[in-house]
């Protein structure tokens, strides 16, 4: 994701409404937020499709990854013999 430009990325939402359609073809050909403000306090921001997905990817992994060190943390492991016992429990 680019960085977000304060000169022209933040913008009044009514600025915003009057030229929707540009603003949307400016985020998704420069990748780059924008933050959208009502009575001067952010209220929104419009990304890409492309960085949505991005952000729900690595969010989606980092749970895991979380659930993952949880886990261990609590001594909810396996050993290699029993996972494999597991896996083929699984498969049947």
């Amino acid at each position: 994701m680019n960085r977000l430009s304060v000169s022209d990325g933040i913008i009044p939402i009514g600025e915003f409404k009057t030229g929707l359609s540009k603003w949307i073809k400016k985020v998704q050909n420069t990748g780059t937020p924008l933050v959208i403000t009502q009575n001067g306090r952010p209220a929104g921001v419009l990304i890409s499709p492309f960085e949505y997905d991005d952000i729900v990817y690595k969010r989606t992994f980092y749970d895991s990854i979380n659930r993952g060190v949880s886990d261990i943390e609590k001594g909810d492991i396996f050993s290699t013999k029993e996972l494999k016992e597991e896996l083929k429990k699984r498969k049947k």
